[in-house]
């Protein structure tokens, strides 16, 4: 068999990607890194992979071809190698630290959109990372007023609002000092949406090691003994910065579903939904102040 130096054209590299990777990663996952290879370090297209078969590539792309599959085969994700992730049909700058946007989230982003839709207001993302939620909901909301806080420097967040021609106020601060985060964010707000930490520590065991091994520990994870410790700090900020009606948005850990909805009860709020994603697990909650 060739190795891959020897490998001259575009069929024997997408060969040899595959049979790289075949033994890592589901066939059907093995397919889609393909094509976002070829896409991204050689510009072509999918569809036009059967009229570049005999293509020859340059030795630049051949090693950068070659990078990538020895970081795959380490089960480094493909969206921290290539350093961008898709989101809701926009494109975000991601690094190991911030999460990696996933499908959930643009559900959660969906809910919010259709909710507001050509609405006048202002509307803050906690712990906002890339900053995807904030800037697609500003990208989608033309008249929203959108604020992003993280507890992290936010330079990655406001490069990716700058990235999609968007305008977003970006605020570091942290949402479990309450007096801190109060008075850093002196706004009365009309919606407040947030995906934050909600995996439990137990739950480690069984999470792939792309997830463990290289996502931000921090933005993923809360005590076994307080999974709420996020929802119930963020809800106790919205009962003072919500206006009356202003509504709530959360991305949820599936098993905890019940128990966010039960502590959004005893903390007033009303109109409270629990939302299942496209798999069917509880995903999202949202209410009304």
């Amino acid at each position: 068999m060739l190795t891959f130096a020897q490998k001259q054209n575009m069929t024997e590299t997408i060969a040899y990607i595959k049979e790289s990777l075949r033994d890592l990663y589901p066939s059907s996952e093995v397919s889609s890194l393909v094509r976002l290879i070829m896409e991204r370090v050689c510009n072509i297209q999918p569809h036009h992979f059967l009229f570049c078969k005999d293509k020859e590539l340059p030795e630049s792309e051949k090693s950068r071809i070659h990078d990538i599959v020895e970081r795959l085969k380490q089960m480094e994700p493909i969206q921290y190698i290539l350093g961008t992730a898709d989101f809701y049909s926009l494109q975000f700058e991601v690094d190991p630290s911030v999460l990696i946007p996933r499908p959930e989230t643009e559900e959660l982003v969906e809910q919010v959109i259709l909710d507001n839709a050509d609405k006048k207001i202002k509307i803050l993302d906690i712990g906002t990372g890339s900053g995807c939620i904030a800037v697609t909901l500003r990208k989608h909301l033309k008249k929203a007023n959108v604020i992003a806080t993280d507890i992290s420097a936010e330079a990655l967040a406001r490069r990716n609002a700058k990235r999609n021609n968007t305008t977003v106020t970006f605020i570091q601060t942290d949402i479990l000092d309450p007096e801190k985060a109060e008075m850093d964010i002196p706004f009365i707000l009309d919606v407040i949406v947030s995906n934050p930490p909600y995996i439990k520590e137990e739950e480690k065991k069984d999470m792939e090691r792309n997830v463990l091994d290289y996502e931000p520990h921090l933005a993923l994870f809360v005590p076994d003994n307080d999974p709420l410790l996020y929802y119930w700090h963020i809800a106790h900020f919205g009962k003072k910065k919500l206006r009356r009606n202003g509504r709530l948005y959360f991305e949820i850990n599936a098993a905890c579903g019940n128990m966010v909805v039960e502590m959004l009860e005893e903390e007033g709020y009303k109109n409270i939904e629990l939302i299942q994603d496209l798999s069917g697990k509880d995903r999202i909650i949202k209410a009304r102040k």
